[in-house]
């Protein structure tokens, strides 16, 4: 088995080289699915959200993430108090999704706040997808983000330097999509598969 954790800044296109890792034989496993997982409503996370953040980050009943969102990315504290609820509950997810993998898999974790997170993971290996910062700005502008939420975004994050330091490999995702897909499909086979087989 080989856990890779595949992470970069917001825009950077991990979900895009996740769906390749998928292509060649890799499990995704994506964490902000699993901090949604966690604080859904009725589950003991939400329930602890309220009591810290109060009864404004609810909409209709159930959680408003992007007011959730607007706190903690404003505020250092607020985040670190969100972490504090969320973290345990995600690496539990986690370690249940890894004992129910069979000994052969490559399980690549797409959680891109790798470099950010004081939360020990077990990881073997891991890959960062870089892209210079207009790039990235123009994906996001495109998707409909607010230049002036992007800014926030980035700044919230570490930096390419931060995330290049605890990596193994580099993906660089300045081109074409054919680009990024033959970058993931030579690491798989030249790197990751031979790391599983002990090779």
């Amino acid at each position: 088995m080989l856990l890779v954790a595949l992470t970069g800044g917001i825009g950077s296109g991990k979900s895009l080289a996740a769906q390749y890792f998928a292509s060649c034989g890799a499990q995704i496993l994506d964490f902000d699915q699993l901090a949604r997982d966690v604080i859904e409503r009725g589950s003991e996370g939400f329930d602890e959200i309220l009591v810290r953040f109060g009864d404004d980050v609810l909409r209709e009943g159930n959680l408003d993430r992007a007011k959730l969102a607007e706190i903690v990315f404003n505020d250092g504290i607020a985040r670190k108090d969100l972490e504090a609820i969320t973290h345990p509950k995600i690496r539990a997810a986690f370690d249940e999704v890894v004992a129910g993998l069979a000994s052969e898999a490559i399980l690549v974790s797409q959680i891109p706040l790798l470099a950010e997170s004081d939360y020990p993971y077990p990881f073997d290996f891991v890959v960062t997808v870089s892209a210079s910062e207009d790039t990235r700005r123009a994906r996001l502008i495109k998707r409909g983000m607010k230049d002036y939420q992007v800014t926030q975004r980035m700044q919230a994050q570490a930096t390419d330097a931060q995330r290049a330091a605890i990596a193994n490999a580099i993906l660089v995702n300045d081109g074409s999509e054919d680009d990024l897909l033959r970058q993931v499909e030579n690491l798989y086979a030249d790197r990751l598969y031979p790391a599983r087989m002990g090779m």
